[in-house]
C-alpha cells in the first residue's frame, strides 16, 4: 500500500519530538479520521526557520506526511515555508493512495498555522 520513501518516514520519522522554547507551536485534528499533529517551530530574527519538531498520532501516511514537511521547511524563511504545499509533500513522499492524501493536507494546515500565529505575534510587538 505504501512505497518505501512513505515507510522510512513511517519508520523513521525525521524531527520527531519537541522543542522547549520554540517560538510557536500549533495542532490540529483532522476532521476525517482523528489524527492529531503538532508542529514545534524555532524562528531565528531574520524570520528564518531554524529548528522544527512534531508530534503525530495517526497512522503512517499522517506521520510520514508530518516528517516529510519538516524537512521541507527546515531551513526556510516563512514566507518560503508558506510556499510548500499538500501536493509537494505527496510528491516529496513519492505519492499517497488517494484515501490518505488528506494527511498531507493536516500537515499543511497545521503549519500554515503556525506560521500565521508567528506573524500575528511578531505584527503585535
Amino acid at each position: 500500500m505504501y512505497n518505501d520513501i512513505v515507510l522510512d518516514h513511517f519508520q523513521n520519522p525525521r524531527n520527531v519530538g519537541v522543542i522547549e522554547d520554540a517560538t510557536v507551536v500549533a495542532k490540529e485534528a483532522s476532521p476525517s479520521c482523528g489524527d492529531t499533529t503538532e508542529f514545534f517551530l524555532k524562528i531565528d530574527d531574520n524570520d528564518v526557520i531554524t529548528d522544527i519538531k512534531f508530534r503525530t498520532f495517526g497512522c503512517a501516511a499522517a506521520i510520514a506526511s508530518a516528517s516529510m514537511s519538516t524537512e521541507l521547511i527546515k531551513g526556510k524563511t516563512v514566507e518560503e515555508a508558506r510556499k510548500i504545499t499538500n501536493k509537494m509533500v505527496v510528491d516529496s513522499l513519492g505519492g499517497l493512495p488517494a484515501p490518505k492524501v488528506h494527511c498531507s493536507v493536516l500537515a499543511e494546515g497545521v503549519i500554515n498555522k503556525a506560521l500565521d500565529e508567528y506573524v500575528a505575534n511578531k505584527n503585535n510587538n
